[in-house]
């Protein structure tokens, strides 16, 4: 009975090692014009920016997964000017960085198009201190401006990831 009762306990030990903390799905977001990897089922969430006095809102889908959020911010634009799209880039990669206490530190890099071909955006990562607890968050995050729209895809997490989990994330994140 023993032997059966230590044989049962260490299946369920080495079922429960083997159940995904990242069960990544393909979301197609037709409304705002992107494609991205989630490790596991998104929710949906909307909020209130002002960029440069002008009252916008931003979308946001997010999924936990291990020790991380991973999200995707889309703020629709009142025109595509450059101007604007700069403006809101600057506001997304300021305050990436202010949540933890960094700096707005980013460099160039190319977002793949869904139709082929790329745009250039800019990807960040910062590590610094964030909330009431002061708890270390690492912040992975792309940021690109495309037509009307400005996006943030973004990984915060209170540890490092390992590189493949963030490849799997950012280059799954597709335009239209």
């Amino acid at each position: 009975m023993l032997g059966t009762t230590a044989a049962a306990l260490l299946l369920g030990t080495a079922l429960s090692a083997c159940s995904p903390t990242f069960d990544w799905r393909t979301v197609m977001n037709n409304d705002n014009g992107y494609t991205v990897d989630f490790p596991a089922k998104p929710g949906n969430d909307a909020r209130a920016v002002q960029i440069n006095g002008t009252p916008m809102q931003m979308a946001m889908q997010t999924a936990e997964a291990g020790n991380a959020v991973f999200a995707v911010g889309t703020v629709m634009l009142p025109d595509d000017s450059d101007a604007t799209q700069r403006a809101a880039l600057d506001f997304l990669r300021a305050g990436l960085a202010r949540n933890v206490g960094a700096a707005p530190d980013a460099h160039a890099v190319q977002i793949p198009l869904a139709a082929g071909g790329h745009t250039p955006g800019l990807e960040m990562k910062v590590t610094g201190e964030a909330g009431a607890q002061h708890e270390t968050r690492i912040v992975y995050a792309r940021l690109v401006a495309h037509g009307r729209h400005v996006y943030q895809a973004a990984i915060i997490a209170d540890q490092p990831l390992p590189q493949d989990q963030i490849d799997q994330f950012f280059s799954s994140f597709q335009l239209y």
